[in-house]
């Protein structure tokens, strides 16, 4: 009957241990821990990033941020954080959630168009990912990278071609250099470098002369049309005379800092740069802003004409008007110019 007993008793008593013990592993392990009313919430944890830094974005995430603290020593994800996008869906056990952050790094759409300029670039990316401005900016004006890669200061900013790329929200600011020449040199295929050798231009010439293209019309359909323009004055020795060149060389001066150039006057005629293509003939010195992939093809595959003019149309805006000789293209121009002093734009 005492061994009934004692037999007894060691049974309860593991039944409560068992119930215990489950109760424990479903508060800790199974149960959903999240109290956000949205399908999905998203957390972004730095490349050197400690648990507690995790933790803190967790907080206003979790019903019980104990519990989760229990596991993640347990699993010892509090020694193994890991960098990235994570996604923690609604109703998600502490384990669920573990998972996912350990080891589902989400990658995200990059997506830059026409920038400027490289710190615009910089800046433009600092936004998307976590390497911050000045780190992008560095890695994408190291001299040692531009001279192995045959860029320069002039020309690095067409290495970067507009459009979204795929990559992980920890990308550093390196490997999303690295990542960019990779798809420039794809970009470059043997079609495009054909191209460009059978109308005499380099690569970094064809982007230069694309950019000027582009800052002309945005008239994905018309770019064709102004390349063969341009191309037309480089073959016969005529000056491009391209008014966007005009406004970056202006821009470089203190005297039209933060301004806008709406008209191109005689006075930026007289500005002395080598991207003043009134001034000095044939292309600048390298681009004038980030053209759009349509506009590097327009100029490898620019459309054969005897144009040499164009000039902006008053009655289709966006739109230019095409000129074999002087005349009619001073007829043109004097139609537009009419139009912006009716306008009121005088500079």
């Amino acid at each position: 009957m005492y061994i009934k007993k004692i037999l007894i008793t060691i049974v309860i008593i593991g039944l409560v241990v068992a119930a215990f013990f489950a109760n424990f592993v479903y508060k800790t392990v199974l149960k959903p821990n999240t109290k956000f009313n949205n399908e999905t919430a998203y957390i972004f944890i730095p490349s050197k990033a400690t648990y507690e830094d995790v933790r803190n974005q967790l907080i206003p995430l979790l019903d019980d941020i104990g519990t989760f603290d229990d596991l993640a020593e347990q699993k010892k994800y509090t020694t193994n954080i890991k960098a990235g996008k994570f996604a923690i869906k609604k109703d998600m056990s502490n384990n669920d959630i573990i998972n996912s952050i350990r080891s589902k790094n989400m990658p995200i759409k990059v997506s830059f168009n026409n920038q400027e300029s490289l710190e615009k670039l910089a800046g433009r990316i600092a936004v998307q990912i976590e390497a911050d401005s000045t780190a992008l900016l560095e890695v994408m004006k190291d001299q040692k990278f531009l001279e192995d890669n045959n860029f320069n200061e002039a020309t690095a900013l067409g290495m970067y071609l507009p459009n979204s790329y795929e990559l992980f929200w920890n990308t550093s600011a390196e490997s999303f250099r690295n990542r960019m020449l990779k798809e420039y040199n794809r970009f470059w295929n043997d079609s495009r470098k054909n191209k460009a050798k059978a109308i005499n231009m380099s690569q970094d010439e064809v982007i230069a002369l694309a950019s000027i293209v582009y800052e002309e019309s945005k008239q994905a359909s018309e770019q064709p049309r102004i390349a063969g323009v341009y191309i037309n004055r480089l073959k016969s020795g005529i000056p491009l005379q391209a008014d966007p060149t005009l406004k970056f060389a202006a821009y470089k001066l203190p005297k039209y800092k933060n301004t806008v150039i709406k008209r191109v006057l005689n006075v930026h005629m007289e500005i002395d740069s080598p991207y003043n293509t009134y001034m000095y003939a044939g292309l600048p010195p390298g681009l004038i802003a980030m053209p759009d992939i349509s506009a590097i093809d327009a100029v490898l595959n620019h459309e054969k004409h005897k144009y040499i003019y164009f000039a902006a149309d008053a009655k289709r805006l966006g739109f230019h008007k095409f000129a074999r000789t002087l005349a009619q293209h001073n007829v043109n121009a004097r139609e537009y110019h009419r139009y912006l002093t009716s306008q009121g734009i005088n500079k």
